[in-house]
């Protein structure tokens, strides 16, 4: 894919699945919800405390794949450094949950969800892999 073929398929609603490095073991890879327009940081809301938050911290670093699970297949995997580690903002955390729940299920997700333990964690893709069966 072109930078900007893989930049707005990231930017699609897809279930990402991150990986971060652990010790002593398999490194972590587990699927969530996530936000980015192309250009911008890749963005996730977790809980203070949850094991991703406990394993991005110090790594300071992971990666994200998202992936059409139909043929033709296509995948985008984007790492980058750790940018901003945050307390979450109520407009982020939204924005993220409306992405794939639609409006009235976006918002009442966050209402339920969003709590003073809710960290943001922003990552500017620095590195790409992908592949786009589309195209042969």
């Amino acid at each position: 894919m072109s930078s900007a073929e893989r930049e707005t398929f990231l930017g699609a609603v897809h279930v990402g699945v991150i990986a971060v490095e652990r010790p002593n073991r398999a490194p972590l890879a587990v699927p969530i919800w996530y936000g980015y327009q192309p250009g911008g940081e890749v963005v996730l809301w977790t809980q203070r405390g949850s094991v991703k938050e406990k394993l991005i911290r110090p790594a300071g670093r992971f990666s994200i794949t998202v992936q059409d699970e139909q043929w033709p297949y296509r995948y985008v995997t984007a790492e980058g450094d750790v940018s901003a580690i945050e307390p979450a903002q109520d407009a982020d955390a939204r924005a993220i949950a409306v992405r794939y729940l639609g409006e009235a299920g976006g918002n009442e997700f966050t209402d339920q969800n969003l709590s003073a333990d809710s960290v943001i964690i922003r990552m500017r893709p620095q590195r790409w892999l992908s592949t786009d069966y589309t195209k042969e």
